[in-house]
């Protein structure tokens, strides 16, 4: 039975098989959703009883369901007798969220609009399958495996300083020898495209400005300043990376004694579940360097039309990830492997993980609404570090599956719908966009407003959109 323990937050009791109790940060409106899923309380349940969890099985405001884990699902498990599972990180590894921050306002980029969204959709393929006219040899992809944006920079698609404002400076240990060829083949014509799903493109104007403190720390200094959005991850080389895994795990470790065949998974430091962590890791480098070259492409694009304009990097987080950090844990300071699957990271002010830049203010977050709604930028806190693991939200978080929304709406729709809200569409496919209907989403802002009131992560500023690329 789910006890209400809080305004905004929900206790699964630890009972049978699992080892700790599951918390639900949610709204009585958003809990709705969750328990009318069926499923993301039983994939919180489940999670719970995997070997070596600490802390709390949790899941985010916008939680539901996934593989394995719930989209919105985070756990941490301790470094000797825990597990590292590809169904608590995802198939698209890495998929993240990138923020930039422009010198252009509102009233100057209104004139060119259509053409500038013309020029971004020209110059960064979007769409299922979509790949570039440029194919990257074994040793150039083995280099983007192992150096991320890193390589990506070293390549002229962007400066120095941008490293400084990405999740682990745009680079994890990975090890490009344990990704397949067959992975290998699925993204050499990959870099810098956006892909398909709820990947986007968006520019967006500042709304609303709710902490001018930080919102300056972070690049935002006035509404209707433009801002560009970018979400997307490691392609078709992260989604064969997370099947390969799988395979092998469950071929070396089965699936009887687990509560999900999903949640397959290998010791933390077994030789396989080490295996798995540098191959994830190498596939987020993929991911780094991906937005990185997406990032080249729109500042290419805006330039056509403001030859001295200003683009920087608020940040770039990781929504799909397994790390190895310090967290206290009953009141013991301690090393544990954490999963985040559609979640965002929110470290408080003087973690060390985070950028030097951003040190005494605490983590940007980055919240990306529906198409078409609300988006938001937040900051991490030391509360989150206390009660989630140092995370919150990564989105709205879907109601609606893709097969409903297919069924249920219709391009023209969708189109008409953000035209009355002066939004402009370009969408590698018209399915791709029905998907991806704000109709298919939870309320973002009831979402953020719970992550806010937990404390999880507080509001900073809120950003509309203008235009969007949808894959």
């Amino acid at each position: 039975m789910i006890k209400n323990i809080d305004k905004n937050i929900w206790e699964i009791p630890k009972e049978g098989k699992m080892l700790v109790s599951g918390l639900i940060f949610a709204s009585p409106i958003l809990m709705k959703s969750i328990e009318k899923d069926g499923k993301t309380i039983e994939q919180v349940r489940n999670v719970a009883m995997l070997p070596g969890i600490v802390s709390k099985s949790i899941a985010m405001p916008d939680a539901h369901q996934g593989y394995g884990f719930s989209i919105g699902g985070v756990a941490g498990f301790d470094m000797d007798k825990g597990i590292i599972s590809p169904g608590g990180v995802g198939y698209d590894i890495n998929c993240g969220v990138r923020l930039l921050v422009t010198n252009v306002t509102k009233k100057d980029f209104m004139f060119k609009r259509n053409a500038i969204l013309d020029e971004i959709f020209k110059n960064v393929p979007s769409g299922v399958g979509r790949g570039t006219k440029e194919k990257l040899d074994d040793k150039e992809l083995n280099r983007v495996l192992e150096n991320g944006a890193k390589w990506a920079i070293e390549k002229g698609y962007g400066k120095k300083e941008d490293l400084e404002r990405m999740e682990d400076n745009g680079c994890l240990e990975g090890d490009a020898s344990k990704v397949s060829p067959r992975a290998k083949a699925r993204g050499r014509d990959q870099l810098g495209t956006l892909g398909s799903g709820n990947h986007f493109i968006e520019i967006q104007e500042v709304e609303q400005i709710m902490d001018e403190k930080t919102a300056k720390i972070f690049g935002i200094k006035d509404k209707e300043q433009i801002v560009v959005m970018i979400h997307t991850g490691s392609r078709g080389l992260g989604h064969q990376t997370a099947s390969d895994y799988i395979h092998l795990m469950e071929k070396e470790y089965g699936f009887k004694d687990l509560p999900d065949r999903e949640l397959v998974c290998a010791p933390i430091k077994s030789k396989l579940g080490e295996d798995y962590r540098k191959a994830m890791n190498a596939a987020a480098n993929f991911a780094f360097a991906n937005r990185q070259v997406i990032t080249y492409q729109v500042r290419k694009s805006f330039e056509k039309f403001y030859p001295k304009v200003k683009i920087d990097i608020v940040y770039d987080v990781c929504h799909n990830i397994a790390k190895f950090e310090e967290h206290v844990i009953d009141g013991k300071k301690m090393e544990i492997c954490v999963h985040r699957k559609g979640a965002t990271r929110a470290f408080g002010p003087g973690r060390k993980e985070i950028p030097e830049i951003y040190r005494k203010t605490g983590q940007p977050v980055i919240i990306p609404g529906s198409m078409g709604t609300f988006s938001y930028l937040l900051v991490g806190t030391k509360k989150a570090e206390e009660i989630s693991l140092g995370s919150t939200a990564h989105g709205a978080g879907r109601t609606m599956s893709r097969s409903s929304a297919i069924r249920d709406l219709d391009f023209q729709k969708v189109e008409s719908e953000l035209e009355r809200n002066d939004i402009k569409l370009r969408a590698g496919s018209k399915k791709g966009a029905v998907e991806e209907a704000p109709e298919a989403y939870k309320d973002v802002n009831e979402v953020v407003r719970v992550s806010d009131e937990v404390g999880i992560g507080k509001i900073v500023a809120r950003l509309k959109p203008l235009a969007v690329v949808k894959g």
